[in-house]
């Protein structure tokens, strides 16, 4: 008998299955796109982009090549994307800011911010070079002040909402998916779009319609939606259709159902208000010689830019402003369908000298 010692049992390492994506048709908005996972599903990612898609969960920047030619990002400038979103915007812009540059970042949103530092993080931009903040762009002075920065060289808005919060249905900004008639871009402040219809009067709700979406039908439709208790997308989406069946054409209908639920949004986040504060405090906040772009995606938005930056040019506030409102490029409007309602303005402060 041997006195050689017995080898330690060790124990096999369990085996952990991969987790499994649920079928062609799953139920669950999380189990159903791959794309929400990059880094598992690599060649599902690329699938919807070569179909002129946006993969869900994610934003695809609009004109960026214009952008950057506007801004003409340089070492050791400061810019402010005062609507940091998924920051495709911002990975463009910070490495033309380096060396000695820094990125400042705003957005309401509080389920998408954190997400999107971390994207930034990860690409190697610390807090030297990148500082995220929780705030309206409305807020902008008073985030200056809390950074003790007179001035920025760039600010960059791009106004409305984004394909993270379109794509979920949690969040209740499309009919793509049933979800909860919600619309509030941060969830944890005010009223969702389900209260605020049903408290609200049918000669209130067709200025609304009217002011912040110039839908045809608002009176019609006011008086079939106000005061109503609808809880879901769908619902209200529903209700719209029966209103407007046999009145209207179906891809008008369709076109309707955009243009409430875009109104409701702009209504529920008072949209409208905080890009007036924006536009009015912008000059002051731009150093001698800063640039300012901005993209819209609505008649109501693109209007506001364009009177305040006349009125900025008028006033000496501007020493320059786009001519003409700048679109995206037949190929972009073919990638990424997304962009075809785009406008960007631009205006200039005058250098001092």
């Amino acid at each position: 008998m041997s006195d050689s010692p017995v080898p330690e049992q060790v124990p096999a390492p369990q085996h952990k299955r991969r987790v499994r994506y649920f079928g062609k048709n799953p139920r669950r908005f999380e189990d159903k796109y791959k794309e929400r996972n990059p880094e598992l599903y690599p060649e599902a990612v690329a699938k919807v982009l070569a179909s002129g898609k946006t993969p869900a969960g994610t934003h695809r920047p609009i004109m960026v090549a214009e952008i950057l030619e506007i801004l003409n990002p340089q070492p050791g400038e400061v810019v402010v994307d005062a609507t940091l979103g998924y920051g495709g915007h911002a990975r463009e812009l910070l490495p033309e800011l380096q060396p000695g540059g820094r990125l400042i970042g705003l957005d309401v949103d509080p389920v998408e911010l954190p997400k999107t530092e971390a994207r930034l993080r990860a690409r190697g931009f610390g807090p030297e070079t990148l500082v995220a903040h929780r705030s309206n762009f409305a807020g902008l002075p008073k985030i200056l002040a809390t950074e003790q920065i007179p001035g920025v060289d760039m600010v960059l808005a791009d106004l409305g909402v984004s394909s993270m919060q379109l794509d979920d249905p949690g969040r209740g900004f499309s009919v793509k998916y049933a979800g909860p008639l919600d619309m509030r871009m941060n969830p944890q402040r005010g009223q969702p779009a389900s209260v605020l219809l049903q408290r609200i009067s049918a000669g209130d709700l067709a200025m609304v319609l009217e002011e912040n979406a110039d839908e045809p039908q608002a009176a019609a439709l006011a008086g079939v939606l106000a005061g109503q208790p609808f809880s879901t997308t769908t619902a209200l989406a529903k209700a719209i259709r029966s209103a407007l069946l046999r009145k209207v054409m179906d891809n008008e209908i369709d076109n309707s159902i955009r243009r409430v639920f875009q109104a409701l949004r702009i209504a529920v986040n008072d949209e409208f208000s905080a890009l007036d504060s924006f536009l009015r405090n912008l000059p002051a906040c731009l150093n001698p010689g800063g640039r300012a772009a901005i993209l819209t995606f609505h008649s109501g938005e693109d209007r506001r830019v364009k009177k305040a930056f006349e009125a900025g040019l008028r006033d000496g506030l501007y020493a320059e402003i786009a001519e003409e409102v700048i679109r995206p490029t037949p190929t972009e409007r073919r990638d990424n369908p997304r962009s075809s309602s785009a406008k960007l303005r631009w205006a200039r402060v005058a250098i001092r000298t």
